[in-house]
């Protein structure tokens, strides 16, 4: 094993970013393969397939304004991330390296191609990343999870593969349970999702809108729901009140268990959800965020929005009163659900960790063993 091909991943420190480089990590691995993951201090908090052994901390920043000493500052952390990459790169002689997106990702990938290494990306979104963007000229292979992201560049296009967004084993074992649409008058399972940047709109909105509906659907409702530590106390309040049966934390260590036994979603459409949705099979409805350069997240709804297996909101439309509206409407409607969730399912795939492996093994020029 220790002269086995090694592939280092780089990704940023966050859920959407590492969780489909340890997908791919697991498969790398079945097939004899080692794999190291190059990311920042962010990536220590996840619990995951990578133990600290396997990490290696890159320096990195991320352009967060257009202030002139700001952006020299972050270019300057990005060069040294650079030079301590190459180092990386030199010392451990990968055969190839991933990236996944995110600023973290700069310094492993420009130092593997100063290197001469082969690099491929993957960016898990209907539109590429800036990182990936800045990427995307300077690299072997380009990996989307989505079709169609570049067609409109013949010129990426040309070296773009279409394999979809690896999953985790958690999610492969979760799209293996059978969704099960509300029987009338029966439990009605709801789980409200916000992600790092947006639980706070959920907390806002999903009450009052609780609160809004008719008194005999608070006795069927299930809600799981992620909640900031500081709203913690006014939403618990509110469900209280009304007597909702609601578990409620600030994070879900098993949730794609917990979306696996849901009825129905309420979330932002981060990249990585609406991978998971898709793979498991889960009627939603998706807030994206608002205000992001890319759009990113409008268009990662769209996806599904336009498969018909969710509904897309706007933030401006996601009202308590449209919200409630909704609700009573997947109550009383459960064949909707039910469509829904075929719907989706239909945009998923649970095979991306092994097409991304394929192409990481055809750049790296590895021949499959057996």
């Amino acid at each position: 094993m220790d002269n086995a091909p090694l592939i280092l991943l780089a990704a940023g420190g966050t859920g959407g970013h590492l969780f489909p480089a340890e997908a791919l990590a697991v498969e790398l691995l079945r097939r004899g393969l080692r794999v190291r993951l190059a990311t920042d201090g962010r990536a220590l908090r996840y619990s995951g397939l990578f133990a600290r052994d396997t990490i290696d901390l890159v320096p990195s920043a991320t352009v967060r304004s257009r202030n002139p000493i700001s952006l020299g500052r972050t270019a300057l952390m990005l060069g040294y991330g650079t030079l301590v990459a190459a180092n990386l790169v030199r010392r451990l002689k990968p055969s190839a390296v991933v990236g996944f997106g995110g600023y973290p990702t700069l310094p492993p990938l420009i130092g593997a191609r100063l290197l001469g290494v082969p690099c491929i990306i993957h960016d898990a979104n209907a539109v590429l990343g800036r990182a990936n963007r800045f990427l995307s000229t300077r690299v072997d292979a380009i990996a989307t999870s989505l079709p169609g992201v570049l067609d409109r560049d013949p010129a990426l296009a040309g070296k773009t593969t279409t394999v979809g967004t690896p999953m985790r084993p958690a999610i492969l074992a979760a799209a293996a349970v059978k969704y099960a649409p509300p029987d009338a008058g029966g439990p009605l399972r709801m789980l409200v999702v916000g992600g790092s940047q947006g639980a706070r709109v959920m907390s806002d909105i999903v009450p009052p809108a609780i609160e809004k509906l008719d008194p005999a659907l608070w006795g069927r409702l299930i809600l799981t729901q992620q909640v900031r530590e500081e709203d913690m106390a006014r939403v618990r309040a509110v469900y209280d009140r009304l007597k909702i049966n609601a578990e409620l934390a600030p994070f879900f260590s098993d949730l794609p268990a917990r979306l696996a036994s849901s009825q129905f979603v309420i979330s932002r459409s981060g990249a990585g959800t609406v991978a998971e949705l898709a793979a498991i099979g889960r009627p939603s409805i998706l807030v994206p965020l608002p205000g992001a350069i890319d759009q990113d997240q409008f268009a990662n709804a769209g996806v599904l929005s336009q498969a018909g297996g969710a509904i897309r909101l706007a933030q401006a439309d996601f009202t308590p009163d449209r919200l409630a509206a909704e609700i009573s409407a997947f109550a009383t409607e459960p064949a909707k659900l039910a469509t829904m969730a075929i719907a989706a399912r239909g945009a998923g795939r649970l095979d991306a960790a092994e097409r991304l492996s394929d192409l990481v093994m055809k750049v790296a020029r590895i021949e499959a063993s057996g």
